[in-house]
């Protein structure tokens, strides 16, 4: 399973980011590659997305499960592929590091199934990491344009 965690310390509350990371429509749109997403209940969209995993560029559907909302510090969740054999988890977590100042970690974890498997888990090693790095400093940039 490739695996991607990325922590950033920000000059936000931890009610604030929790605010953000509570509506799925505020960060939804900020996955690299975002197409579109659909909100099917409160708990479970379909995010579409394309990917550029070097020499196989494709667009991905994902079913996004809520698994826990845990106010005001964590959302975990899990992936599964629609129209590419993939399964993930992740989460969201913000933990109060001073007055005024939250610490929030993003975790994206995905692992391809299927024939094609070994190759493109491979290509994963470093697209995931880099990819839960990129979607959480535009979360963190979200987040100070609200400030």
């Amino acid at each position: 399973m490739s695996e991607g965690v990325h922590s950033i310390i920000l000059p936000v509350s931890k009610k604030t980011v929790w605010g953000f990371v509570s509506s799925i429509d505020s960060w939804a749109p900020l996955v690299p590659g975002y197409i579109n997403h659909e909100m099917i209940n409160e708990r479970t969209l379909i995010w579409e997305f394309k990917s550029d995993l070097g020499i196989m560029k494709k667009k991905i559907k994902l079913e996004v499960n809520i698994l826990e909302w845990i106010e005001p510090d964590k959302v975990t969740f899990k992936l599964k592929g629609l129209n590419e054999k993939f399964d993930g988890h992740g989460y969201f977590l913000a933990e109060e590091c001073g007055i005024g100042q939250t610490k929030m970690t993003g975790c994206l974890a995905i692992t391809a199934k299927g024939a094609k498997a070994p190759i493109v888990n491979a290509l994963l090693k470093t697209y995931v990491p880099q990819m839960t790095i990129e979607f959480s400093e535009a979360v963190a940039q979200s987040l100070l344009v609200q400030k």
